[in-house]
């Protein structure tokens, strides 16, 4: 779940998903020897998701416009994995999409999605505070 949209088989789905996180350090000029790095926390990771809609058969094209309204609002929206798992605050920065087999109205009778976020802290709520906002916002 990417805060409002449900990923699913269908409408809307992902068929891969690859994610990076990563650790900042501050480095420390020392003359004469390497600059040690001292650990400042967690880095800005990120999540990237690609699939398929088929809106003629299944639908998703309400989904992928709210999607794209989450990414337009440029706030952070919590993302929880299949399984339920909550994999944090994250921010919408790239929404793609392409449209192959176009039917007579213009649109893609196949349409091919990949969703891109950085991770973020979600407005400074951190710990047992963020769990529950996160599902306060899923849950309504």
């Amino acid at each position: 779940m990417i805060g409002a949209v449900e990923i699913q088989v269908w409408p809307f789905n992902a068929h891969d998903v690859s994610q990076s996180d990563e650790a900042d350090f501050a480095e420390k000029a020392i003359l004469g020897r390497r600059q040690p790095s001292e650990a400042v926390g967690e880095g800005a990771g990120t999540l990237k998701l690609s699939g398929r809609l088929f809106p003629q058969k299944f639908g998703g094209l309400d989904e992928a416009e709210v999607m794209d309204a989450q990414r337009q609002a440029q706030r952070a929206v919590p993302v929880m994995r299949g399984d339920g798992v909550p994999l944090g605050w994250y921010v919408i920065t790239q929404f793609d999409r392409k449209s192959s087999r176009l039917d007579a109205q213009g649109v893609g009778r196949v349409i091919e999605i990949e969703v891109s976020l950085r991770k973020t802290d979600g407005g400074g709520l951190v710990g047992a505070g963020a769990v529950a906002a996160m599902l306060s916002q899923l849950l309504g």
